[in-house]
């Protein structure tokens, strides 16, 4: 787990643990902010810092949430496969990337720049790096602030929330075989709070953290017979919608299959989860909850000062 960062006064520099036990000093106030996944950039821009250098989730599409501030800004590209070359032409004072995707060369990361590593898996995960990184960018208030408001949010969504329904639901990327999420999950643990019933349930193993998520065959699935699909969407390639059973599925047969954008994949960011909070509840009680605008919705989160 990340500790808080402490001042180095010395050398100007920020001295932390990240999410891989590893000791990483940053310096003060960084400026030229590098994001390996969109987390990082989610992060920066809700501060008013344009961050200098991010990968995309899928190449040539911008991530609605994140409004139009991304273009302009340098590509380096899948958040899987980060091109080290073009990181390392961003000249950047810090990266910033979820660890999982980077464990094979975050020692390379790290001599381009002071590299931190984020799990970014769990609703726990959100408000504690968020924390982290508003104090490196120096604004520790300020991401205290992002986490109450947030807080309160879920708070006011829930309380409006139809007391008497409880829609089954399921999260999961799509394959012959899915891959489903835990109420851990942070965009599962968005949809439990609002009264939703995930048919994933809870981790039954907490003692193995990594244990947020399982293959669900679509016969398992049809026994569970979710009443809403949330799938993270990556493209044409939808595997299993050729499976028949797929068709057979309360959600499918009712037309509530959602096919979600990239901040429903990495919701931790004070800007993604606000967005999917909103749409999670419009998509659960469309008679009680308005459509969203996502981009509309981007901007009043983002300071002006970005521009």
């Amino acid at each position: 787990m990340s500790a808080a960062p402490v001042l180095a006064d010395e050398n100007k520099t920020l001295s932390l643990v990240d999410d891989r036990g590893v000791a990483v000093e940053v310096p003060a106030s960084p400026k030229r902010i590098a994001s390996i996944s969109y987390f990082a950039a989610d992060v920066a821009l809700a501060l008013g810092v344009k961050p200098i250098a991010s990968t995309y989730m899928v190449q040539g599409r911008n991530p609605d949430f994140l409004a139009d501030y991304l273009e302009g800004v340098k590509e380096i590209g899948q958040r899987a496969t980060p091109n080290l070359e073009l990181l390392a032409e961003a000249k950047p004072d810090v990266t910033v990337g979820i660890r999982r995707y980077t464990e094979g060369n975050a020692e390379q990361i790290a001599k381009i720049a002071p590299y931190l590593a984020y799990n970014l898996e769990l609703y726990a995960d959100s408000d504690r790096t968020i924390n982290q990184l508003a104090a490196i960018l120096g604004q520790p208030k300020r991401g205290q602030e992002l986490n109450a408001r947030f807080k309160a949010a879920v708070e006011e969504f829930s309380a409006k929330a139809p007391r008497d329904q409880h829609p089954r639901f399921v999260v999961m990327w799509g394959g012959d075989t899915p891959w489903v999420f835990r109420s851990e999950n942070m965009t599962a643990a968005i949809l439990v709070a609002l009264g939703g019933d995930n048919i994933a349930g809870q981790n039954p193993t907490p003692y193995l953290p990594d244990n947020w998520g399982m293959e669900m065959s679509l016969e398992m699935m049809l026994e569970k017979d979710p009443e809403v699909i949330f799938v993270y969407d990556y493209g044409p390639d939808r595997p299993h919608e050729n499976n028949p059973i797929w068709q057979q599925l309360s959600a499918v047969k009712n037309g509530r299959v959602h096919y979600v954008g990239d901040h429903w994949v990495e919701a931790h960011g004070p800007i993604a989860r606000e967005i999917v909070l909103r749409e999670a509840a419009h998509l659960l009680y469309p008679d009680a909850f308005p459509a969203v605008d996502v981009k509309a919705e981007a901007r009043k989160l983002i300071p002006a000062s970005v521009e």
